[in-house]
């Protein structure tokens, strides 16, 4: 990784500024929660917004990412973005900093913390999740064939793969722990707007590519939640040694057997 340490100073400011238009629609009383993680023994499930409100904050992703989309608006943003973190910019933090809400999801059921599911339907819902997007998101930029800001060889801009994959994992953590621990619930989406922040602070991607790329992986993800019912299948539910983690990294897709003794 280069980066210049003059230019990481200037991250915070705009990470905060682009990670404030998202959690605009936060809930309020999730803001006002602190981070407490209710046991078993005292779970209240609170009733959940009818799908189509969950929609309200990916539609308005899309909306505004089509709105924005190669206008003269999104290259002064990008413009600025690079203004402010410096043309030589580069770190490949994003990377991996997308993968960070499945380490919080398994590190929360290592430590015993309520979720809604069993650790293999976890595994099995974030498994279809990222399937499905990733195949969505490759066929989009296919289709569109956008050129990325910094002029690559490869274009396939938009959506940003990054984006789209971190906000499916966020949604993850969001859809097993917004019973149980509401603010814990929303952390996932912290690194998943960092990792948007990011793509373009490096120059990769266009802010409509960071926000329709958001907006995918967080409506596949509840696709997926609101059809669990239906394809509910779990062959590991009166096995509690036994735990099957999922591996993603460049190379591919994977599975990690762990038993615990």
């Amino acid at each position: 990784m280069n980066v210049n340490l003059n230019y990481l100073k200037k991250i915070p400011y705009l990470l905060f500024m682009l990670g404030l238009y998202f959690f605009t629609v936060m809930p309020a009383e999730a803001q006002n929660d602190s981070i407490v993680f209710i046991p078993a023994t005292t779970l209240t499930v609170k009733k959940r917004p009818v799908f189509v409100k969950q929609l309200i904050v990916p539609g308005a992703l899309v909306l505004a990412g089509a709105w924005a989309n190669k206008r003269q608006f999104e290259k002064s943003v990008n413009k600025n973005v690079l203004f402010t973190v410096g043309h030589n910019f580069h770190t490949k933090v994003d990377d991996y900093l997308r993968y960070a809400p499945i380490a919080e999801l398994y590190a929360a059921d290592a430590l015993g913390v309520k979720a809604k599911n069993h650790w293999f339907d976890q595994t099995k819902n974030l498994a279809i999740s990222l399937i499905i997007t990733d195949f969505v998101t490759g066929k989009l930029k296919k289709l569109t064939n956008k050129t990325r800001p910094n002029g690559g060889k490869i274009a396939h801009s938009f959506p940003s793969a990054h984006s789209s994959m971190a906000f499916a994992n966020a949604t993850v953590l969001y859809e097993e722990f917004i019973d149980t621990s509401p603010v814990f619930a929303y952390t996932g989406y912290g690194f998943a707007v960092a990792t948007g922040s990011l793509r373009l602070m490096n120059n990769t991607h266009w802010l409509s590519d960071v926000m329709v790329g958001a907006a995918v992986g967080m409506v596949i993800t509840k696709l997926v939640y609101l059809l669990d019912p239906i394809i509910r299948w779990n062959p590991f539910k009166d096995t509690n040694n036994l735990v099957i983690l999922p591996k993603f990294d460049d190379e591919g897709y994977g599975l990690i057997l762990s038993k615990r003794f």
